[in-house]
């Protein structure tokens, strides 16, 4: 198992975004070391010879749009594993799913997400990827719901890879732990995390559904239970 090595890379080409999200994890966690990368070559050069606990990476570096989906399939090679949150200006609707497709853990939207919101999914992702590498995985059938234990990485749905965000992953992991109680509005709100409102987190629900149809348009395993909450109601 690999040791802890207490340090983040930030690959950013905008020195007042890179400044500003190095501040808020070094404020948030001051025992981190923060790497500071703004194009891809020297990106590239430390990737290669250091070992990052989390990679917080833009999609476009300078006049290259897509060299942050480079330097993801680079993690990948050297270091297969290494958490990436994407903080990128591109739309969130379009390239979430395409992060997530590459094994990015998480993707945030710039000028739609503040310090509190950022700092919450770091150290959410931190958190997790420390705690995996002792995680047991745990045998269940195919037609069933596979969950990394942390919640974390993409689970599947009858084999196939449910492409969603942070927030929806975790509402979904607490509806099919807690099944088949109903679990109110109330308690996801702690899931949620920002944005503590009902109709934000029916928006997440629907963010979940509409994942899963993806993968299986006949599913249905997501009850709303009027006035209450959601329960999920499918095969355990």
């Amino acid at each position: 198992m690999a040791l802890p090595s207490n340090k983040i890379a930030v690959i950013e080409d905008d020195r007042p975004t890179s400044e500003q999200l190095t501040g808020w994890i070094r404020a948030a966690r001051p025992e981190l070391q923060v790497d500071q990368w703004f194009d891809r070559d020297d990106a590239e050069a430390a990737l290669a010879r250091e070992r990052y606990d989390m990679v917080v990476l833009d999609i476009e570096l300078g006049r290259e749009r897509n060299a942050g989906i480079a330097l993801i399939n680079e993690i990948n090679k050297l270091n297969a594993g290494t958490p990436v949150l994407v903080v990128s200006a591109m739309p969130a609707a379009i390239y979430r799913g395409i992060m997530k497709a590459l094994d990015a853990w998480d993707y945030l939207q710039k000028t739609s997400f503040d310090e509190a919101e950022f700092i919450d999914t770091f150290l959410d992702i931190l958190r997790a990827a420390r705690a995996r590498e002792a995680a047991e995985p745990v045998p269940v059938a195919p037609e069933s719901l596979q969950l990394d234990p942390l919640w974390q990485r993409s689970p599947l749905w009858k084999g196939q890879r449910i492409n969603l965000p942070l927030t929806a992953q975790r509402i979904l992991a607490t509806l099919y732990q807690r099944a088949p109680q109903v679990v109110s509005y109330e308690e996801l709100y702690d899931v949620v995390k920002s944005g503590r409102t009902r109709d934000n987190v029916r928006k997440h629900v629907s963010t979940l559904r509409e994942a899963l149809k993806e993968v299986d348009p006949t599913f249905d395993a997501i009850e709303n239970v009027p006035m209450r909450g959601f329960r999920w109601s499918g095969p355990r």
